[in-house]
């Protein structure tokens, strides 16, 4: 924010495959039940990108984006007290509002909510303008912010803001269906983007016994990164070609095959090969294929005769960004390594940013002031 201008820049979005807008908007005064939060970063997610492409359709014009970190500077401090949080704090903002009422969030699924709205839909013409992650300010309500303990980096949070609930909110549906990865899983992560980064970072903490990551390209940069958070091999599809990363992973167990597959890409082409490596009762989570990008030959009776289960996972909800938050905690020396991911761009160059991330040049493209 310009304290003399007392004004934000944001980047509008104004349409599929258009050039977002940099606009400046007034600074306004916190409305009622809301938190107006200074950006520390702002992740750019797949997801964003699905809307840049086309592939997943948001309004226009609009100011998109989720996963903005920032220190909370103007509330009702009493209204603020009863959330936990207060002026000066760091805060992470979840972008999701479940109804309450309909058969999921009564079944404790809110994440799954069928009725799910966002704080990011508000419009750009009406004050205070500014709800979604591609600004300099944003206001959330207060419901919807989360305390990010001292001693945690805030950019280090952002790095996996929303991946992080994402990767943790599926392994958590894994476990209600009674698969938690441990010392004897061997497991193997689709896609080297920040879903399947954290995935792996997570596994490697869990103590698991074996992690593959398996990818498209070579890329000697996100092979060495993927080493250094946890994978014991890497496996490039165009590389080392299916059919032998096919015969390594089902060579795992005895013959049996892989124990988890975590599918973090995106590609359809994907999933075939998790449900041809996974053995017998095998766990598929599959958080990754998030926008329609077409549709593969699948097998399905390997599903029957291998008795596979097979979890979608496309949200997260509150309990799984403090969980984020806990681990992040329990793993202090993670946050360095974490925190080197990203490749930060002020917000007035998001269209460069953007650029570079539909180009796969960073792990993790982020938003600064």
């Amino acid at each position: 924010m310009n304290d003399l201008k007392n004004t934000a820049v944001a980047a509008v979005f104004r349409g599929p495959k258009q050039a977002f807008e940099i606009r400046e908007f007034d600074v306004l005064p916190a409305p009622a039940g809301y938190g107006r939060s200074q950006l520390i970063a702002s992740g750019v997610c797949g997801t964003d990108l699905h809307i840049t492409r086309g592939t997943l359709a948001v309004g226009a014009p609009s100011i998109i984006g989720h996963e903005f970190v920032g220190r909370l500077d103007d509330c009702d401090p009493a209204e603020a007290a009863k959330y936990g949080l207060k002026i000066g704090d760091n805060v992470i903002a979840d972008i999701a509002v479940p109804c309450g009422n309909c058969l999921l969030c009564k079944s404790g699924d809110d994440a799954n909510c069928v009725n799910m709205q966002v704080t990011n839909e508000g419009s750009v013409d009406v004050p205070p303008y500014l709800y979604g992650g591609y600004a300099e300010v944003n206001f959330t309500p207060l419901t919807n912010l989360v305390k990010i303990p001292e001693g945690i980096d805030p950019l280090a949070v952002a790095v996996f803001a929303c991946p992080g609930p994402t990767a943790i909110h599926a392994f958590r549906l894994g476990a209600q269906a009674g698969f938690v990865p441990d010392a004897a899983t061997s497991a193997v992560v689709q896609g080297l983007g920040p879903v399947g980064c954290f995935a792996i970072l997570y596994l490697r903490m869990l103590g698991v016994r074996r992690i593959y990551a398996v990818t498209g390209r070579p890329n000697p940069d996100k092979e060495r990164l993927a080493l250094k958070l946890g994978a014991d091999k890497v496996l490039s599809l165009e590389r080392d070609g299916i059919d032998n990363i096919r015969a390594l992973l089902q060579a795992e167990n005895g013959g049996l095959g892989v124990d988890l597959c975590f599918e973090a890409s995106g590609a359809p082409a994907a999933v075939p090969l998790g449900i041809d490596v996974l053995r017998n009762r095998g766990m598929y989570l599959i958080p990754g294929q998030y926008s329609n990008s077409g549709s593969v030959d699948l097998q399905p009776q390997l599903i029957t005769f291998k008795a596979l289960r097979l979890i979608g996972s496309s949200q997260y909800s509150m309990i799984d960004v403090n969980d984020y938050l806990a681990f992040l905690a329990a793993h202090p020396d993670t946050q360095p390594l974490i925190r080197a991911l990203a490749t930060t761009y002020p917000v007035a160059d998001t269209n460069r940013a953007i650029r570079d991330a539909l180009a796969g040049k960073n792990v993790k493209t982020v938003l600064v002031k």
